[in-house]
């Protein structure tokens, strides 16, 4: 949908199913390694010209826009954006992406940062801030290198009541691939969080669903990688009150006068090889 420069895309006209099934062929393009990734287009007032990688791509007639700095806050299914647009202005030194998987939700993202930029023009805002589609169950590394975010944020996710859509859900358990020839897509959530988040980086999870909670809980304290955050820390935090209130989930949560359940786990140090 076409939408007047500077003004506010309305969510009537961006209106699509709840959640999508990860599993599904979505059409998605997505980079085939993060060196492949063109940010510069997410955000264009980061792009650096770097001219011999451009030069080398172009002989293989590709083209890759660079940035000044590196993306390191995702929200992992992102929704119509509340947490980034609301996390912007207070990190604005810092890079947001919000990935989300389906289409028109994904566009109304895009398109209201656009127009945030246009009204805050003059003090450069909200151009830390962008959205794409990426299905991140299956191609989360190909956006990241290995420890580039220091925050993940996984909120309000589809909860996948039925115990046979449970392989969907966004954290899952980790198999031992030192042991399997073949590890399945469902498997990988844990160790791919591991792998593109810093030691010391935070992923930051909420959910209305008891059970999810509990579930999530389970399975990154299982994974040697995570500490879960005190309850202190957390409540210090400020990102977990930007969390729990600015997200769209989170504010019909609170107006349905329903339960929040939080949880921050730390990504540990890799131990010392033998």
């Amino acid at each position: 949908m076409v939408v007047p420069e500077g003004k506010l895309p309305q969510k009537k006209f961006f209106r699509q199913r709840a959640h999508a099934n990860p599993f599904s062929d979505h059409n998605l393009t997505y980079p085939e390694s993060p060196a492949a990734m063109d940010w510069a287009e997410l955000y264009p007032a980061y792009a650096v010209t770097e001219e011999k990688e451009n030069k080398d791509l172009s002989a293989q007639g590709k083209s890759v826009g660079k940035i000044s700095k590196q993306v390191e806050v995702a929200d992992i299914g992102c929704g119509f954006g509340g947490l980034l647009f609301a996390l912007a202005p207070k990190m604005p030194d810092t890079l947001l992406v919000g990935m989300e998987i389906r289409s028109a939700v994904t566009e109304y993202v895009q398109t209201k940062a656009k127009a945030l930029r246009s009204q805050h023009s003059e003090t450069q805002g909200y151009q830390n801030v962008a959205c794409l589609r990426a299905n991140t169950m299956k191609f989360l590394p190909n956006f990241f290198n290995r420890a580039q975010l220091s925050k993940i944020f996984l909120c309000f996710p589809d909860p996948h009541f039925k115990a046979r859509k449970h392989k969907a859900r966004i954290v899952s358990t980790t198999l031992n691939s030192q042991n399997l020839i073949f590890v399945s897509e469902a498997d990988l959530g844990c160790r791919e969080y591991a792998y593109v988040l810093r030691p010391g980086g935070i992923v930051y999870t909420i959910t209305d669903v008891e059970d999810l909670h509990n579930w999530m809980v389970e399975h990154l304290d299982a994974h040697p990688s995570f500490e879960r955050v005190s309850e202190a820390e957390q409540e210090a935090d400020e990102c977990v009150a930007v969390m729990r209130e600015e997200t769209e989930e989170g504010k019909k949560v609170t107006r349905n006068k329903g339960n929040k359940y939080v949880a921050l786990f730390k990504r540990l140090e890799d131990p010392a090889w033998p």
